[in-house]
C-alpha cells in the first residue's frame, strides 16, 4: 500500500458540486487515512513550494494558494501516486481538456495555477508534502496497520 497528499485549491474548495463530485471519486478509489481544511500562509507556502522557488510562475502560484482556504487528504491505495496523478490528469489545463477531457483538472481547473488539485509526483515528495501539512501524522502507525492485515 502505497500514501499521497492530495491538495484541492481555494477556487474549487468554494465551488460545491466539485468538492462534491471530486470527494466522491476519492471514495470510490482510495480509503482517507486523515483530511482537513488548511489555510496554506506564506510561510507555508514557500516551504510546500521550495523547489519551484525562482521559477516564473513561483509568486502567482505561492499567492493563489495564499488567497483561501485548501482542502489537503493523506490519501492510500495500490499504486496511489499514479492513480492520483490519473485522475487528475495532465497539470496544464488545455492539455487536460484535449487529452483527457473527464479528467479532474479537465473539468474544474481554470489554468496552470488554477488546475484544481495537486499530488505528489513520487514518494518523496508524498512524505514530505505531507509532513508539512499534517506534522502530526505519524507514517510509522500506518505502517504497522497494514503489515497487521497482510
Amino acid at each position: 500500500m502505497e500514501i499521497t497528499l492530495a491538495l484541492i485549491k481555494p477556487h474549487v474548495l468554494r465551488n460545491t458540486y466539485a468538492m462534491q463530485q471530486i470527494r466522491a471519486l476519492i471514495a470510490q478509489n482510495f480509503t482517507v487515512l486523515d483530511q482537513k481544511e488548511v489555510h496554506i500562509t506564506k510561510e507555508l507556502s514557500a516551504k510546500f513550494y521550495a523547489e519551484h522557488r525562482g521559477k516564473f510562475f513561483y509568486h502567482r502560484l505561492t499567492s493563489f494558494m495564499n488567497s483561501g482556504p485548501c482542502y489537503a487528504l493523506i490519501l492510500q491505495s495500490e499504486a496511489c501516486i499514479k492513480k492520483w496523478r490519473g485522475l487528475l490528469g495532465p497539470t496544464k489545463v488545455f492539455r487536460a481538456v484535449y487529452s483527457d477531457p473527464d479528467c479532474i483538472r479537465a473539468l474544474y481547473g481554470l489554468s496552470d495555477t488554477r488546475n484544481a488539485c495537486h499530488g505528489s509526483d513520487s514518494e518523496e515528495s508524498a512524505m514530505r508534502e505531507i509532513g508539512i501539512l499534517f506534522p502530526e501524522f505519524k507514517l510509522d502507525a500506518v505502517s504497522r496497520e497494514v503489515k497487521k492485515k497482510t
